[in-house]
């Protein structure tokens, strides 16, 4: 939104510099709203034998996520908290977020025994274990 307005060597129309002013103010990510929640991004890989969950939460402590297992929902719920410095700086711009950030997905047919979770450098690794392995449920058909 405090870009500057691309000047062009050959000419310059008042209806260029307005359009590109158009577009890129409101293409500009203050009205993204897909992450207005707060929420984080993840990945579900299914195997024969278990659903692996990659999920990002940067600037996140260990101790501040916790994962929960119910009714078939994987539960992913985080916290971070905002550093507050005292020097008065006064931002132009800021787009990390801070709060409580919660994700749920529908995952049925897993060991709730067995799920193990990993937070290394900013990324949750989930595994979890299918209750029973996966057969070929593809079969081919004969025609007579």
């Amino acid at each position: 939104m405090f870009g500057l307005i691309p000047f062009k060597m050959n000419r310059v129309y008042k209806e260029d510099v307005f359009d590109n002013f158009l577009s890129e103010f409101f293409n500009d990510d203050f009205f993204d709203m897909s992450n207005i929640n707060g929420s984080f991004k993840a990945d579900i890989r299914e195997t024969d034998n278990e659903y692996l969950v990659e999920a990002e939460l940067p600037g996140v402590k260990k101790e501040d996520i916790e994962l929960d297992y119910e009714n078939n929902n994987l539960i992913i719920s985080a916290k971070r908290d905002e550093f507050v410095e005292d020097n008065n700086n006064n931002f132009i711009r800021k787009e990390r977020h801070y709060g409580n950030f919660l994700r749920s997905f529908y995952v049925e047919n897993v060991d709730r025994e067995g799920i193990q979770g990993r937070f290394k450098d900013g990324l949750l690794q989930i595994i979890m274990p299918k209750i029973e392995r996966k057969t070929n449920r593809n079969k081919r058909i004969n025609i007579q």
